[in-house]
């Protein structure tokens, strides 16, 4: 048993991987399939494939590491694919497979229901490398002994060092003595045939095993940061023992990527929902360079955007980026539909149906259309293909990777769909673009309808746009908004008693929430310089109307959501 949740610190840098906050045309692609009934139907064709790379296959057991294990393999120029455990040797066929890498998980191997490995990853003819649980799996399958957590001295969570054994390619240009991080309740006994132990630990006696046939186990996490020379590890695999060149760079992504969507569209149009956020406008220029002017995007106000963002979208990607761009100012539509409501779900629910009609209108009024480009990201497309394996826990159906209603009779464009987040900037930087659009922090699909707690008017929504606003300025002018992974001000639903030129106050709280994340899946609160806090807290009670007082959300994800709905 393995993978007990890493403790994180936010003094560590800040990373962004996840896909969440662009607001794409498939992040409400949901509320018109549950229109049409085709929730789970088959992707439509037309979708690109991925290019045929060196790579290597990363197998999950339901670890909640194995993104970060593909994050880090691709951060060597290492293309990787995550499959789910019982993936068949055809699913791998179309990639020219290198090595395998067998994830960490959450069973034990004597479990009656304990997911195995596949047979064919040891007759491959690559090399395996097996982490944590991957490792037990190796050990169990090829004839060696495993103890579980009633062996003595089985369990070993934290901090640990490993020792070398011996010699080996793994550990090629490491210390003899490393510091890694443990993660399991299940140790090895006894090697298989043929195997050797190369590491060990004060409690782990075989910490790394490997045998003459390229066949490697090791009981640690080399993937988190926690293991300080880990991702030296980790290439010393990929190039060393796999012997991979490194071909994956944004340079050739974004030169196959081009002639692939060429070739795909052909002389066909293609519309694209432009948010202003990193995904779609990615997209939107890789389409863009591929077929110009037959790429049409359309960007819809709809009411919920912060101060100045609809001129400032409208002018990037006009005039710095050069795409051909409808805009629709569909405010009081929005507004309409979203009058009296107070529970987040209907609010996104409502939010995504009229977004749904007003896209479709305009789309129209284009004539024929054939395809749809969308910011499918590879983390959406690992969780669909996870969700139904028995070894990792459902996270959630991604409708965006599910198909479209038949309705929109459109071929999807998805270029970016075995990108990570920060692949995806990379990607945009190699393009040229600017600066205000790849490090933009995320921004919900819904807008500001979820930060205006209870009933959203025009009224509260000015009130959050000019506090958020002073947020935004005093973060950047302190250097700190892109050390967060996102930052925003909250217009909460409670008023409170105050004194303002001494007078009593009756009025709105609003909370600030900033955090620091590596994919959204968790988050810490940020420690935010307390002058910094004082400067934002002064500026909203005195500068906009209708505040008295602003609190500070110290609440972490988990328990907590980074939104507040």
């Amino acid at each position: 048993m393995a993978d007990e949740p890493i403790p994180t610190s936010p003094q560590e840098p800040t990373h962004r991987v996840s896909t969440s906050g662009d607001i794409e045309v498939s992040t409400y692609l949901e509320i018109a399939q549950e229109r049409e009934g085709v929730r789970g139907k088959s992707r439509k064709d037309g979708a690109l494939s991925p290019p045929r790379h060196e790579a290597i296959a990363v197998l999950d057991f339901g670890s909640q590491y194995s993104r970060l294990i593909a994050r880090r393999i691709r951060e060597h120029h290492v293309y990787c694919e995550i499959l789910p455990p019982d993936a068949t040797r055809e699913a791998v066929a179309h990639l020219d497979l290198r090595g395998i890498i067998l994830s960490g998980g959450p069973a034990s191997v004597y479990e009656e229901d304990a997911p195995l490995a596949p047979a064919w990853v040891f007759d491959a003819g690559v090399p395996v490398l097996g982490i944590c649980y991957g490792m037990q799996l190796i050990a169990h399958q090829l004839g060696g002994k495993v103890s579980g957590e009633s062996g003595s001295h089985a369990r070993e969570y934290g901090f640990a060092v490993i020792r070398k054994n011996e010699r080996s390619p793994l550990f090629d240009g490491l210390d003899d003595e490393m510091p890694v991080w443990m993660s399991h309740g299940d140790r090895i006994d006894a090697t298989p045939p043929g195997f050797r132990s190369i590491a060990y630990s004060e409690n782990s006696p075989i910490a790394a095993m490997a045998n003459d046939a390229g066949i490697f186990g090791i009981q640690f996490h080399p993937e988190v940061a926690h293991t300080p020379q880990g991702s030296q590890m980790l290439r010393n695999f990929t190039h060393g023992v796999c012997g991979l060149r490194g071909t994956w760079t944004p340079g050739n992504f974004v030169a196959e990527t081009v002639e692939h969507i060429r070739t795909q569209v052909g002389d066909g149009k293609v519309i694209c929902a432009l948010s202003g956020g990193v995904d779609s406008a990615v997209t939107a220029k890789l389409v863009h360079e591929a077929v110009g002017d037959q790429l049409t995007c359309i960007f819809v106000n709809n009411g919920l955007l912060r101060r100045e963002e609809p001129e400032r979208v409208r002018d990037v990607f006009q005039r710095s980026v050069g795409l051909k761009l409808v805009y629709v100012d569909a405010t009081e539509r929005f507004l309409s539909v979203l009058a009296g409501v107070t529970d987040p779900e209907e609010k996104r629910k409502r939010i995504g149906a009229e977004f749904i009609d007003v896209f479709e209108e305009q789309a129209g009024a284009l004539g024929e259309v054939d395809f749809l480009a969308q910011g499918t990201l590879y983390p959406d497309v690992i969780e669909s293909q996870t969700s139904d394996s028995s070894a990792a826990h459902k996270i959630k159906t991604h409708h965006n990777v599910g198909g479209l209603p038949d309705r929109m009779r459109l071929k999807l464009v998805e270029p970016l769909r075995f990108l990570f987040k920060d692949e995806v900037r990379l990607v945009g930087a190699e393009l040229g673009m600017p600066p205000v659009v790849l490090n933009r922090q995320p921004f919900p699909g819904p807008g500001l309808a979820i930060r205006v707690i209870g009933d959203v008017t025009y009224d509260k929504l000015e009130v959050l746009r000019a506090a958020d606003w002073i947020v935004m300025d005093e973060i950047k002018a302190d250097g700190l908004y892109d050390k967060l992974w996102q930052s925003f001000a909250v217009l909460t639903d409670t008023r409170t008693v105050g004194v303002m030129g001494d007078q009593r106050t009756y009025q709105h709280v609003v909370a600030i929430r900033a955090v620091t994340s590596e994919d959204a899946m968790t988050a810490d609160w940020a420690r935010l310089p307390y002058d910094t806090l004082a400067r934002i807290s002064n500026r909203i009670v005195n500068e906009v109307a209708s505040v008295n007082r602003v609190v500070y959300d110290i609440t972490s994800k988990p328990p907590g959501t980074i939104e507040w709905e």
